[in-house]
């Protein structure tokens, strides 16, 4: 991976939650954490990864997100200088869900000892 691209991923992150801290006028929004971004080497897509605090409205919360990716990706284009702007799409980050089943497994394990 390109050091270029790692920098753009990480002004992806916090450009688009200051995005969505600011510009979005959905209430829920607050309840969104963007993670990470990663973005293809030709700079033609990018996968913004979020959590959402409440389970429940996590599917209805991606549909909100992936509806506004137009704007944002218009937004992100007036603060980050690119010659092409990836087309965003936003996917749930399993990653935090992943490692909290791990550290239970490991910690039922220890408890059964």
């Amino acid at each position: 991976m390109s050091i270029k691209i790692d920098r753009l991923e990480h002004h992806f992150v916090e450009q688009i939650s200051e995005i969505l801290r600011t510009e979005i006028k959905d209430d829920r929004i607050q309840f969104v954490t963007v993670t990470a971004a990663k973005i293809t080497n030709d700079l033609s897509f990018a996968k913004v990864y979020v959590t959402i605090l409440d389970d429940q409205m996590r599917n209805s919360m991606l549909k909100q997100l992936n509806k506004a990716s137009n704007f944002i990706e218009r937004e992100l284009s007036k603060r980050i200088d690119i010659r092409k702007m990836p087309n965003i799409t936003f996917v749930y980050d399993e990653s935090i869900e992943y490692a909290t089943n791990i550290e239970d497994i490991i910690e039922r394990t220890h408890h059964h000892e």
